[in-house]
């Protein structure tokens, strides 16, 4: 690891003031340094800071980006009201890293990408301009949606699919004192040419919270992950959906997918396939197909295509009650 210069911010103007690269929990910031994957010059110590709490707000829920992302799947309200969020929660890392990891970090950790992490090999996102040993490499976790010929990698998250799917709202603080309100789906880029621009934050810009909405009243929620092993282990295909149905009609439709893609994956065009239809296998498939047009599987990673589809479906009759 490389020397740096650390500081500990006492409130979130001055953590935006001081310059540098922001750390709270560390899981994944602490492990690229090692890797000198990451360099950063200077530490900024955010841990302590008041923004670890859950707020009534508008119908929805306030909550600050240092929230312990195991204090915020056992909260009640989480766990009444948005049970997606709470079993995404649940279902990355171990319990050890959700005491740590913190709701900001959570949607800032970057991919696991191999050739990412590995600093021999040639990496679009790690270094501008070198290649991308994925494409034509083993890419057995790589992405089929969005893709570029600079970067095939996949955002890592199960919260933010999770809060994707639930139109969550990420609240910044700028080092000018301007605050954004950023929607999830405006918060990730594509990888296109500058496959290392991976948010549209800007230079010193702190997320302090992020705010759900109250969730659609009578839908149902889901998450569920197909991994290589039951725990401790990133998502090969995930999906967070919630889904209302009366008298067999879809009437709304949210639907994220995690594995797939450089972001937390949602397309207007599937939810379209799916509200005012009647649930059953041609809705399904319908919807599928919307997803999966313009798929590319990269030799390797070609069985998510399928499994896609089957782990969409499965979870459509499951929240709509359609047999199988």
């Amino acid at each position: 690891m490389k020397t740096f210069d650390y500081t500990r911010a006492a409130s979130p103007e001055a953590a935006v003031r001081a310059g540098g690269r922001f750390i709270a929990g560390g899981t994944n910031l602490l492990d690229l340094m090692k890797l000198q994957v990451e360099t950063p010059e200077k530490l900024v110590d955010i841990s302590r800071l008041d923004l670890n709490t859950i707020q009534e707000q508008d119908g929805g829920l306030l909550i600050g980006a240092l929230l312990p992302n195991s204090d915020l799947a056992a909260d009640p309200r989480i766990i009444a009201r948005y049970p997606a969020l709470s079993r995404a929660l649940l279902a990355g890392a171990s319990g050890q890293l959700r005491n740590k990891a913190t709701t900001g970090g959570n949607l800032l950790q970057r991919t696991r990408c191999y050739f990412f992490y590995d600093t021999h090999a040639a990496c679009n996102k790690r270094e501008p301009g070198s290649g991308c040993d994925a494409i034509g490499g083993f890419n057995r976790i790589h992405a089929i949606l969005g893709t570029s010929d600079q970067c095939i990698a996949t955002h890592p998250g199960d919260m933010p699919v999770a809060m994707r799917a639930l139109d969550a709202t990420i609240v910044t603080l700028k080092p000018d004192g301007d605050r954004r309100r950023i929607p999830l789906g405006e918060f990730y880029c594509l990888p296109g040419d500058t496959p290392h621009v991976e948010t549209v934050l800007e230079p010193g810009e702190l997320i302090t919270h992020v705010a759900l909405p109250a969730p659609p009243p009578g839908a149902r929620q889901l998450y569920r992950k197909v991994r290589d092993r039951a725990s401790y282990a990133f998502a090969l295909v995930s999906i967070a959906a919630v889904v209302g149905v009366e008298n067999g009609t879809i009437t709304h439709a949210a639907l994220a997918f995690g594995g797939l893609a450089h972001q937390p994956w949602r397309d207007p065009a599937v939810e379209a396939a799916l509200v005012g239809k009647l649930a059953g296998q041609a809705t399904f498939d319908a919807a599928a197909d919307a997803l999966l047009k313009g798929a590319r599987g990269f030799g390797h990673n070609d069985f998510k295509i399928p499994l896609t589809r089957r782990v969409l479906v499965t979870a459509l009759r499951d929240l709509t009650g359609e047999p199988a």
